[in-house]
């Protein structure tokens, strides 16, 4: 166990590594405390200087491992995309690769996950690192083996088996010792039992076990004698056949792999049936399909819970944008408000002039609003402000940025190009002050002597919105001073220092 410790020291900090360790112990309940403490901060969490998609992904693979999905899942997209896949280098990138290859054939992904392990071991080739390239070679070889096992109908059994065994090899030749030769040694043995090269099959695989069992290795442990339990099948020796792969499905259970719990129930439950053991059978097959129904309810309640993370994660995202929008939105009209219009309106007024238009602004006052809130009350002056607001969408077009100034304010950005730029302005503000003084107030103010009509300022130029708002400041007072429910127009050259006269 100490020598498996250092494995991944220079790139993965020691409290995640001693996740793993303990996990390939059967050591749940302790990893499952450690994992807790190592992510109390939060999952993605990484201190100090370590590469942080290495990091990630493998704590995606403990969190994997620990039932825990939606975490896991997480953890694998941010540590994925955080890797430079087009061009990556150096042992990290190559030990990340082949992790998110490894997490993608746990799941089912196998073309992307072969891909990805495929690239790694190119990448710890570059790397000229023998203890990353064995790691990676591990990984790939485990990925050949385990498809061959799983699926022989949909691919080269003989062709698979082949593949695995060269990387395992070289993979032998790289790593004298520690967990990944162990696994190199009952992998590679497994895969010479496909090709049928019995005798060496089993050396590996009685190696593989001795040592397996000196470091609770459960993990190569169940490989090996998966390995020789069907080498004794293959002879003949059913009785030992059966009391190795008893003690393998024992060694899947306690490690909780439930893949191989479920082939090994299944190859066990054979051997039984030859022996004319009908209670071993039935025992191996409810073993192997509960191993397969816990691994289907595992996902299905990992997936359920990513869902409803992600279903929090968007309802949150979308009162954050509500919030956003609120912040620029008039509560009483529903218009776009100051802040709002002084966000907008330097990116609108570039847009126009980029486009060869004159912008315009129109300054809108509401005539007799303070004889309407003194006759008729503050709620008839609030629906009256409703009223209009509802009158200038009608009267503006469809991109023009309509807004609640303050009080009974409000400015309208052209931008629309439906009517002729030069003469947008007064187009629009005669519409807005003939539709708002033909509009029926009597369901809002009953009979009025002086119902609410508009006086407008309109001022274009490629100016800032402070110039053109000064400009038409200055047309909105010559509208009130000419009588109230008119449109003035500032054609003069706009002079920064003119200001309406109050």
């Amino acid at each position: 166990m100490l020598q498996d410790a250092q494995i991944l020291a220079g790139w993965i900090p020691q409290q995640d590594r001693e996740v793993r360790l303990l996990l390939d112990s059967a050591r749940f309940e302790e990893a499952a405390e450690l994992f807790d403490q190592v992510t109390a901060t939060a999952p993605n969490a990484v201190e100090g200087a370590w590469n942080r998609a290495t990091v990630l992904v493998h704590r995606a693979l403990n969190a994997w491992r620990l039932g825990r999905i939606p975490t896991a899942l997480e953890l694998a997209a941010e540590g994925w995309s955080e890797l430079d896949i087009d061009r990556p280098s150096g042992t990290a990138a190559a030990q990340a690769i082949s992790m998110v290859g490894s997490l993608l054939d746990t799941i089912g992904h196998r073309s992307s996950a072969l891909e990805l392990m495929s690239r790694a071991v190119a990448v710890a080739r570059e790397a000229d690192d023998p203890g990353t390239l064995a790691h990676c070679l591990l990984r790939h070889a485990h990925a050949l083996l385990f498809w061959a096992v799983a699926r022989p109908e949909e691919t080269d059994v003989h062709e698979q088996f082949s593949a695995a065994v060269k990387l395992y090899e070289e993979g032998l030749s790289l790593a004298d010792s520690g967990l990944i030769r162990r696994g190199l040694l009952s992998g590679g043995a497994r895969s010479l039992a496909g090709l049928g090269v019995t005798a060496r099959a089993e050396n590996r695989a009685t190696e593989a076990l001795q040592l397996s069992y000196e470091a609770e290795d459960w993990s190569s442990a169940a490989l090996a004698m998966w390995v020789l339990s069907g080498i004794r099948h293959q002879q003949g020796e059913l009785e030992e056949a059966r009391t190795f792969g008893s003690r393998a499905l024992d060694c899947a259970e306690k490690i909780r792999d439930r893949l191989l719990m479920t082939r090994l129930g299944l190859d066990l439950a054979t051997i039984c049936e030859q022996l004319g053991d009908p209670v071993g059978e039935a025992a191996a097959l409810r073993r192997s399909l509960a191993a397969s129904r816990s691994a289907v309810r595992l996902l299905q309640e990992g997936l359920g819970q990513a869902l409803e993370q992600r279903r929090i994660a968007v309802q949150a995202q979308r009162s954050a944008t509500a919030a956003r929008a609120a912040a620029f939105r008039d509560s009483l009209t529903g218009l776009t408000n100051r802040f709002g219009l002084e966000r907008q309106a330097p990116a609108l007024l570039e847009q126009t002039l980029a486009q060869g238009r004159v912008p315009w602004l129109l300054l809108i006052d509401v005539d007799w609003f303070k004889d309407v809130n003194d006759d008729a009350g503050h709620t008839a002056g609030d629906i009256v402000l409703q009223e209009i607001s509802q009158l200038l969408r009608q009267a503006c077009r469809t991109d023009d940025l309509v807004c609640r100034w303050a009080g009974d304010e409000f400015v309208v950005l052209l931008v629309d190009t439906s009517e002729e730029s030069q003469e947008a302005g007064p187009i629009v503000a005669e519409r807005i002050r003939s539709t708002v003084d033909d509009h029926d107030w009597q369901l809002v103010l009953g009979h009025t002597p002086q119902p609410p009509t508009t006086s407008i300022g309109a001022a274009a130029g490629p100016t800032s919105l402070d110039h053109l708002f000064a400009a038409a400041d200055i047309a909105l007072y010559r509208a009130k001073q000419a009588g109230r429910n008119r449109v003035e127009v500032d054609r003069q050259p706009l002079d920064p220092g003119r200001q309406a006269t109050t």
